[in-house]
């Protein structure tokens, strides 16, 4: 159970601050939605974001390059756009463009799921997460399940919305918002980040359940191509033993919520 929240920290300006990051880029409008949300429920909202597309990343840094950034106009309190990868986009955020903490960080809202354990282990929002929890701050990612040929429409014009997705999204980004707003002002133990995968049809009234992470193997991604090979994805062969894993619940049309603790990894 979560101590009782130490409102101090925001008392003074009577409003929480959520960063807010995501892979697909800060034209999205997955993340725009977000932001929104965020703001219906009380933040005051920080992007740093990247300028595009850094989808299957991971936790990679810009170890051997220059980043660059601009301010984004109209979009929360202050928004920049970032030529890098997530990780980059916290980490600089948190170093040197913001004069304070925030009091959450939040990843997304993803254009589909990260669900399984490969997918989390290379996923772009994770990452960003997970640098917010490196700070010790609370730390939350989303991302949202999509039907094949909404995914592929989506993902080739993320700055666009389809009607029928956009109350389904804004659903999930009410309930995102909502759950970082939950976490503030609570005491940080360990290195958290709280994974929240929302299924296709999510409404407002869709419940969610606790899951672990399903284990998939997939082999090979790649396929020969004329000059080497290219990425080709395959839904792999799920190995998990029963369990509430994350799939599973999303596959029931409810909310994810998976909980990577990563102070607690330790040898079998």
């Amino acid at each position: 159970m979560l101590d009782k929240p130490d409102v101090a920290r925001w008392a003074k300006s009577m409003k929480p601050t959520a960063l807010l990051t995501n892979d697909d880029g800060i034209n999205a409008a997955f993340i725009h939605t977000l932001v929104a949300a965020c703001e219906a429920e009380g933040f005051k909202v920080i992007i740093a974001a990247p300028a595009g597309e850094r989808s299957w990343i991971g936790r990679a840094f810009s170890r051997h390059r220059e980043v660059t950034l601009s301010d984004y106009p109209n979009l929360g309190s202050q928004a920049w756009s970032i030529d890098g990868t997530p990780s980059d986009c916290v980490n600089i955020a948190l170093g040197h463009l913001l004069k304070t903490q925030p009091d959450v960080v939040i990843s997304g809202m993803n254009i589909g799921f990260n669900a399984t354990m490969p997918l989390c282990l290379s996923s772009g929002t994770l990452a960003g997460a997970t640098e917010g929890a490196a700070w010790n701050l609370p730390a939350v990612a989303c991302s949202m399940d999509l039907e094949q040929d909404i995914f592929e429409r989506v993902h080739r014009k993320s700055a666009e919305c389809p009607a029928a997705l956009r109350p389904h999204l804004e659903a999930a980004c009410r309930h995102a918002a909502r759950f970082a707003r939950g976490l503030v002002g609570h005491p940080v133990r360990g290195l958290h980040v709280h994974s929240l995968n929302y299924p296709a049809t999510v409404t407002d009234t869709t419940a969610m359940e606790r899951s672990v992470p399903a284990l998939v193997r997939h082999g090979s991604l790649f396929k020969p191509s004329a000059q080497g090979f290219s990425f080709a994805w395959n839904d792999g062969e799920q190995v998990s033993e029963g369990g509430q894993t994350d799939l599973a619940v999303i596959e029931r049309g409810l909310i994810s919520h998976t909980v990577f603790d990563f102070g607690n990894v330790g040898p079998l």
